[in-house]
């Protein structure tokens, strides 16, 4: 073989050497693109109309100009940036500082000598944050606001110092939507159905949180502590310092709150999907049920409302010791001579903390409280006694505990016209007053996007309902808190009709007061408006005015039943009223499973009785 020959073997194996070198490292960058973990990293999701899209809607998350779309893109310049091309060394330091989760995770999987993390304000970060270990949050759910109606949940960030009588002072990790100080209830509401919101991650002092829920709007707080390793929870805060400064569209459904917590908790280990399992709606029971799947939970600490304690000490008091805090309360002095100092030491708490909570409840005038609050303070003080009263008693169930959110259901159907129909339904979100109430506010209704088709045996096939939300609220008056219940609803159902069931479109709406007791038998009445149309009304608007009264009653634990009626008087339409009577059973075979029986009796232009057998499974 002459030179020229040699030459050009030499030349043809180091160019078949490094092409072969480019295209495994080509395609080694290809699959550390598409590994889970760097996709967490970047918040892609699978796309339509691209293979990815991050959720993050912030530009300066990402360094590639594709890198919202694009993973492979954004991990070449993410290396190249850690690399330093074409920036200067404070420049590389800077990007480095910004993404240290990234830069963490990447230099141990392709072993570059990148050096450590140097980033002083990080540093300080993490020195103030001293975490320790990190507590999942949820506040129940508060039916006055349509934002918090399925509760929420945040982070508490737990010191390495940290006792119980510390934990107000911790900080708290919370993601929530920034919405326009200027919308009214119905904008807000829409705007966050379609993501009109930005959302974002804050940290604050937790007791700036207990205060607006536990204390302002009177909502139990369940902590769970998250079994997560030092390196666990310094992963989680290292993408957190990654997000502080990004948004993303706020959804109340699904990319929402509960969500989003989740999507940065999974960053605690490569082994972690918290998120895919959510596609279409996120609501936060079902994620801290999520959380207790992969065994992250330790038992929780329930942290009860003001309202909760508060009603708590007056089960406590007799009805004429309620009538002496009353007095004491608008200023009477207590003639501690004419009781134990048990029920002094009593009297005195109660009508501290029931002025508090009033002052908060009614926005009474400061001056006034804190004057009259700091007598009862010190006339408390000079009875050398322990607080005689017992706290409240944990409920029985947690909020993980309860059933699924989204419920599907088969069911048969028989009229008094002998039609028989089979039905399909599903319901996206999230309780009704029949499912087990286990983990749920008793006495608390909201179903978002109820629906249900149905065929018969000619195959013919109708939808048969769609409610775009029905709610009801039905708190009972006691001898400190004068509730009222409201509900409303709003879609489409069939009525009875000459011959048939004509569809109607409808709103409705309620407000009246409920007697009882939520857990054994509860009563309610409320006075009620509706606006009609369809079918049933030739299409025209039709007003109703009447009023809806209902019961339900827990028998146990696993079987309800209920009673509820509505009448509507139609003035401006070519029948005087409308009426429906439903009879119900509902029996929870276990947690996800029930079997539910209905007799309804309705009338409009004509009567018709409905026998239905529903087995329904959630999920």
């Amino acid at each position: 073989m002459n030179n020229k020959n040699i030459i050009i073997s030499i030349s043809s194996f180091l160019l078949f050497l490094f092409s072969s070198q480019s295209f495994a490292l080509t395609h080694s960058w290809d699959a550390i693109a598409q590994e889970s973990y760097w996709l967490q990293l970047g918040h892609y999701q699978a796309a339509v109309v691209s293979d990815w899209k991050s959720e993050v809607d912030e530009d300066s998350f990402f360094l590639s100009p594709n890198g919202k779309r694009n993973p492979n893109a954004e991990l070449l310049a993410t290396i190249a940036a850690f690399n330093g091309e074409n920036l200067s060394e404070i420049e590389r330091q800077a990007t480095i500082c910004r993404f240290p989760a990234r830069f963490n995770w990447l230099k141990h999987k392709i072993k570059n000598n990148w050096g450590s993390l140097d980033c002083p304000e990080l540093q300080q970060w993490q020195s103030a944050l001293d975490a320790d270990t990190i507590t999942l949050v949820f506040p129940t759910a508060f039916m006055n606001n349509p934002s918090s109606m399925f509760g929420h949940t945040l982070l508490r960030i737990d010191a390495k110092d940290q006792t119980r009588n510390k934990e107000l002072v911790a900080f708290a990790v919370n993601f929530a939507a920034v919405p326009d100080l200027d919308d009214n209830p119905v904008t807000y509401a829409y705007k966050g159905l379609v993501g009109a919101y930005p959302g974002r991650f804050s940290l604050m002092p937790y007791y700036r949180k207990v205060q607006e829920y536990n204390d302002l709007e009177s909502r139990d707080i369940w902590e769970y502590q998250l079994k997560f390793n030092a390196d666990e929870v310094e992963r989680v805060l290292l993408h957190l310092w990654e997000l502080q400064s990004v948004y993303f569209d706020y959804y109340f459904i699904d990319e929402n709150c509960s969500y989003q917590l989740l999507s940065l908790l999974q960053l605690a280990n490569e082994s972690l999907d918290l998120t895919s399992s959510f596609p279409m709606q996120a609501i936060p029971s079902d994620t801290v049920a999520a959380l207790k799947n992969y065994d992250l939970l330790q038992e929780p600490h329930y942290r009860p409302a003001f309202g909760t304690k508060l009603f708590n000490y007056s089960e406590q008091l007799s009805d004429e010791e309620l009538n002496i805090v009353r007095r004491v309360m608008d200023g009477e002095d207590l003639n501690i001579s004419d009781h134990k100092p048990e029920q002094n030491a009593a009297i005195l708490e109660m009508a501290y903390e029931w002025l508090n909570f009033k002052s908060q409840e009614q926005g009474l005038s400061r001056e006034t409280v804190v004057k009259r609050s700091t007598q009862l303070l010190i006339a408390r003080s000079k009875i050398k006694l322990t607080s005689p009263f017992l706290p409240p008693k944990q409920p029985l169930s947690s909020p993980e505990q309860g059933h699924a959110s989204s419920r599907l259901g088969v069911s048969f159907t028989h009229t008094e016209h002998n039609e028989k129909r089979y039905n399909l339904s599903y319901r996206l979100a999230y309780h009704d007053l029949l499912d087990q109430s286990s983990g749920f506010i008793p006495g608390a209704k909201l179903s978002l996007l109820d629906i249900e088709t149905s065929i018969n045996d000619a195959g013919n096939t109708r939808l048969e309902q769609a409610y775009l939300i029905d709610t009801l609220a039905i708190p009972v008056d006691n001898r400190i808190f004068d509730n009222w219940s409201w509900g409303g609803r709003m879609g489409f159902d069939r009525q009875a009709d000459i011959q048939k069931e004509s569809g109607r479109w409808f709103t409705q709406g309620g407000y009246g007061k409920s007697i009882g007791d939520p857990n054994y038998i509860q009563a309610y009445m409320l006075g009620a408006f509706e606006l009609n149309t369809g079918d049933i009304t030739d299409n025209d608007f039709k007003m109703g005015v009447g009023s809806e009264l209902g019961a339900i009653w827990k028998i146990n634990n696993n079987n309800k039943a209920a009673l509820k009626a509505n009448i509507m008087y139609l003035p401006d339409s070519d029948v005087d009223y409308h009426y429906q009577l439903d009879v119900d059973w509902n029996w929870s075979l276990d947690r996800n499973w029930a079997l539910r029986s209905k007799v309804r009796y309705q009338k409009w232009r004509a009567e018709d009785t409905i026998l239905k057998f529903t087995l329904y499974h959630y999920f």
